[in-house]
């Protein structure tokens, strides 16, 4: 029974030290870690995408992702190949997300035989006539916005923090392609719920919605996403990101993260 009571006891003291350690945390931090927290050491994946238009009709779109982190984890570089259908086979998206300064991007069309890079000023627009933008592709830059905790909310059973997040000027909204978006964070792992975007004009543009999140490496609590639905509430269409198929794999090749392998057919 004594046993039983110090039990009790340890499991109290432990949650109500979660509980000051999380009630310190500034938004800035909880985002810091909520981008961390789906750096995963190495992963491959087979993707649908989903892209739904105004009346319904609907385009499928199958595609390949790899990823890895180098740097002790400040920088994950990412490769996207699409599979399926014929019109958009070959294409290839290669980023490398850097902690700290801007992105790199390449865009690889295989009816060009030629490669371009992504610059921050296009970072707003469609990616691959989806609803998600360039932008949605890799984290944000942290330090390039503000943040203010609006207070807590329960999304889907899980209790989230709610917060908003906002360009630290024009030049960064211009990039970012929103004047306001407010996060929704689980308390528990740190994985991103729901996200509400405003545009430029301050106007509800798109909702991002997660349905399912799987913890790839238990080991140290790195996730993914594996359901994504993003929501444009100004022209009615949504896309939606599915993973098929996922690996935890810490070894993938280095030659995958080359404009070379990124023209490779």
């Amino acid at each position: 029974m004594r046993t039983k009571i110090y039990a009790v006891i340890l499991s109290i003291v432990f949650s109500v030290a979660i509980l000051n350690a999380q009630a310190s945390l500034t938004g800035k931090q909880i985002q810091q870690k909520s981008i961390e927290t789906t750096r995963v050491a190495g992963v491959e994946a087979v993707v649908t995408m989903t892209i739904i238009d105004s009346k319904g009709r609907q385009r499928v779109r199958k595609l390949a992702q790899i990823s890895k982190l180098y740097d002790n984890g400040q920088t994950e570089k990412k490769l996207i190949r699409f599979l399926t259908p014929a019109d958009v086979k070959g294409t290839g998206f290669l980023t490398f997300d850097y902690r700290k300064k801007d992105d790199d991007k390449w865009l690889y069309m295989p009816a060009l035989r030629k490669t371009r890079r992504i610059v921050s000023s296009e970072n707003a627009k469609s990616f691959m006539g989806s609803e998600f933008s360039y932008a949605d592709m890799t984290p944000p830059t942290v330090e390039d916005f503000t943040y203010n905790i609006l207070g807590e909310e329960e999304i889907n059973g899980v209790l989230c923090w709610k917060i908003e997040i906002t360009p630290k000027d024009d030049d960064v909204a211009d990039e970012s392609g929103f004047s306001k978006k407010i996060s929704y964070i689980g308390k528990q792992d740190y994985v991103i719920r729901r996200a509400v975007y405003f545009d430029l004009d301050e106007e509800l543009h798109k909702e991002l919605t997660v349905h399912e999140i799987k913890e790839l490496d238990t080991k140290n609590h790195r996730y993914r996403l594996i359901h994504i639905e993003v929501e444009n509430k100004q022209n009615g269409r949504k896309s939606i990101l599915q993973v098929e198929k996922i690996l935890f794999a810490p070894a993938v090749n280095d030659e995958y993260f080359t404009t070379r392998y990124l023209e490779r057919q």
